[in-house]
């Protein structure tokens, strides 16, 4: 039986854990201790911090696996390079890990390589991002340069809340300086993808969903298709070529952010893995084919191939996450109302049950559940959306509720 390590034990590992189960492949999953679901799944557990590339180079050694992969998670990234580098397995090279996994040397590489994508500057000091912010102007955005889903990622709009934006970037990273960024006002998209060969080789563009609350942005959810022009379509495509030429990406699936504003593309950031918040279940459902099965093939060096072209199979679909304004404890789950949407068709996926803890939307990891309908109609998703929101309970009120109240919460943008 072929053994894959999976690095992370999290609710977006644990899709990609049942997947290679259901391969028929052993599943070795590696996390620090805690309360991850990840455990449960899979078949051994490895009590490792997933950025310690030697702990996890030599329990490698010791399983003898077949290949390595993660899937909602640059914190791994890293360590996937540096293992496929020592073992001679199949994935992205530690370059080019370390490149994705750092926004300031992944941006240093976008210059080099001629991709559009907003002007930025390292700041290692308070001293420093104020000076970066004189040049770049309000408002800007200040970001750590190591984390994703949005966890350190601050949208200054005066210079009063620069300080405070420095800070949490600060809080969050490994590293001894943050990003700070221009503020271009366009609308965001997702992008995501596989790279085989130095070529974007399957190219899957979708609307993103932000939740925003104060100066704090988190992706929420997606929407396929996305329906830009073709000119726009191909000029993103364009940018993605440059940008994955640009970090040195090669046998991996890819994630990006990316602004559009007219025919024009920026690309944000680009990482060596797939997206958290639904993606690979709405690539699955879109495109015809299980997403996570061409990680796991790739992973195991595997052939993965993908259709030029399937427009008779795609099906519009959408999905968002669960998630609560304020901090507490769910308080009541309506399991009837559930079981009522899955019946229609909804896959609904809840993290906890009754009792457990829940903090704040903050960032895509800060999630009850999710809720995902293959339809084409937004007030179709909307109408079943709201039904499960109002199943869900969080300090006695519903998860409707609480994101309905004004002042409690914030809104989502799409």
């Amino acid at each position: 039986m072929k053994k894959l390590m999976i690095l992370g034990a999290g609710i977006y590992q644990v899709p990609l854990i049942r997947q290679a189960r259901e391969m028929g492949l052993y599943t070795i999953a590696v996390s620090c201790p805690g309360d991850y679901p990840g455990f449960e799944v899979a078949d051994q557990v490895c009590l490792l911090d997933t950025r310690d590339r030697e702990g996890i180079l030599e329990a490698a050694k010791r399983e003898g696996i077949d290949g390595v992969c993660t899937s909602g998670t640059d914190v791994a990234v890293a360590a996937i390079g540096y293992i496929c580098k020592r073992l001679g397995l199949c994935g992205l090279s530690f370059d080019a890990a370390c490149r994705v996994t750092d926004k300031w040397r992944m941006k240093e590489a976008f210059c080099r390589g001629g991709v559009s994508t907003p002007r930025f500057e390292k700041a290692s000091s308070l001293v420093q991002v104020r000076q970066a912010a004189q040049r770049l102007g309000y408002p800007l955005v200040v970001k750590a340069v190591d984390s994703s889903g949005s966890r350190g990622v601050v949208i200054v709009k005066e210079e009063s809340q620069l300080e405070a934006a420095f800070h949490e970037a600060m809080e969050v990273s490994q590293k001894g300086y943050a990003l700070a960024e221009e503020y271009i006002q366009a609308h965001e998209i997702g992008v995501d993808g596989f790279v085989k060969g130095g070529r974007l080789v399957f190219f899957a563009p979708h609307e993103k969903y932000m939740f925003r609350s104060g100066q704090a942005a988190a992706p929420a959810g997606h929407r396929f298709p996305y329906l830009g022009s073709q000119r726009l379509l191909e000029e993103i495509r364009r940018q993605m070529q440059l940008a994955v030429d640009a970090v040195g990406l090669d046998a991996c699936p890819v994630n990006a952010d990316v602004l559009v504003d007219g025919e024009r593309a920026w690309v944000l950031e680009i990482g060596g893995r797939t997206g958290a918040t639904c993606i690979p279940e709405l690539i699955s459902i879109h495109y015809g084919f299980s997403f996570y099965e061409k990680i796991i093939e790739n992973a195991l060096g595997n052939p993965v191939d993908f259709p030029e072209s399937a427009e008779s199979v795609y099906k519009p679909c959408e999905g968002r996450l669960l998630m609560s304004p304020v901090d507490g404890v769910i308080s009541r789950i309506e399991e009837e109302g559930i079981v009522s949407l899955k019946e229609a068709g909804a896959q609904i996926v809840m993290d906890y049950p009754v009792g457990h803890k829940v903090e704040a939307m903050r960032n895509g990891t800060s999630r009850i559940g999710h809720v995902i309908v293959q339809t084409e109609m937004e007030e179709e998703f909307q109408a079943i959306y709201d039904r499960a929101q109002s199943c869900v309970w969080v300090n006695g009120e519903t998860l409707l509720y609480l994101n309905g109240c004004a002042g409690r919460g914030g809104r989502m943008d799409g």
